[in-house]
């Protein structure tokens, strides 16, 4: 097995874990009931992987490794669906039912219209005039 890939998603999802922990740092205790830490990292993970996925769509002779450690390693690494998850069945448990469904809600349709503003931008972008 090539070393290549292996190593373009170790080093893609080592940078994305460490921005997700660097932006939970930061921005987790500004507003706990609804960590904003994590949001961040979704919406920005979700902007980034549709530039990304527009970029390489259209930018096919680069190296596979490029798309590994960008997509599956640095926004597999940054973007966090477990977290997001484990805040909310905690607002669940906790009998904070309308904070949930907030939560819930923010990142989903949130982390969509990143992507699809996202991929928008790269096919702007990219795509030839």
């Amino acid at each position: 097995m090539n070393a290549a890939p292996m190593l373009a998603v170790f080093c893609g999802a080592g940078l994305g874990a460490l921005l997700r922990w660097w932006l939970g740092m930061l921005l987790n205790s500004v507003f706990p009931t609804l960590p904003l830490g994590t949001l961040a990292a979704n919406l920005i993970g979700g902007l980034l992987i549709g530039l990304a996925v527009g970029f390489f769509s259209h930018n096919g002779g680069l190296a596979p490794e490029w798309r590994l450690f960008a997509v599956t390693g640095f926004l597999g690494g940054l973007t966090t669906f477990s977290t997001f998850s484990a805040e909310v069945v905690s607002l669940l448990a906790h009998g904070q039912y309308h904070w949930a469904v907030l939560a819930a809600g923010v990142h989903l349709f949130g982390s969509l219209t990143c992507t699809a503003a996202g991929w928008g931008v790269a096919n702007w972008l990219f795509i030839p005039k």
